[in-house]
């Protein structure tokens, strides 16, 4: 795995801090991945071009983030085959709810996965649950994260065991 599997691509810079963690998430993976910003709003002929030639320069997973009335991931997903993972961002007035709602309900026939309200881990996750099916040596990374995350709440067992 050399080339980008995964695209994030975000509406503004500002969006970064709740990418960011899935970007860390792939590095840890080791999935190797591109981020840029492209707006379905500033910059549509970008976001066109980004999402129908995702596939022959080797994306396999996209991850969309954005706020408000959140059109980067359905309008990317309704371009492309490929899987469209959407993070809703937080938002000033309502809290990231509008973004939610907006990604979650695509039409018939344009599915966008999403994940909760600026929940870029999540985002980072999935994209390589997604990739496991095909690259088998996430399949065993997966797993090694998964027993962290048992070893994790163990250790939080056994501290509020001593808290008692």
């Amino acid at each position: 795995m050399e080339k980008a599997l995964v695209g994030i691509i975000m509406g503004s810079i500002s969006d970064w801090e709740y990418l960011k963690p899935a970007y860390e998430v792939l590095r840890e993976f080791g999935v190797p991945c591109e981020v840029k910003v492209v707006s379905a709003h500033r910059t549509p002929e970008l976001m066109f071009e980004y999402a129908k030639t995702a596939r022959e320069r080797g994306i396999e997973v996209i991850i969309a983030g954005a706020g408000g009335s959140a059109h980067l991931p359905g309008m990317t997903a309704s371009m492309t085959t490929l899987p469209v993972i959407g993070v809703p961002i937080p938002t000033k007035h309502l809290g990231g709810v509008d973004s939610l709602h907006s990604i979650v309900q695509m039409p018939a026939g344009i599915p966008v996965a999403t994940v909760g309200i600026g929940n870029g881990t999540n985002a980072g996750l999935l994209a390589v649950r997604i990739l496991s099916i095909k690259y088998q040596e996430l399949e065993k990374k997966l797993q090694d994260y998964t027993k962290k995350l048992e070893e994790m709440v163990a250790k939080m067992n056994e501290d509020l065991k001593n808290m008692l």
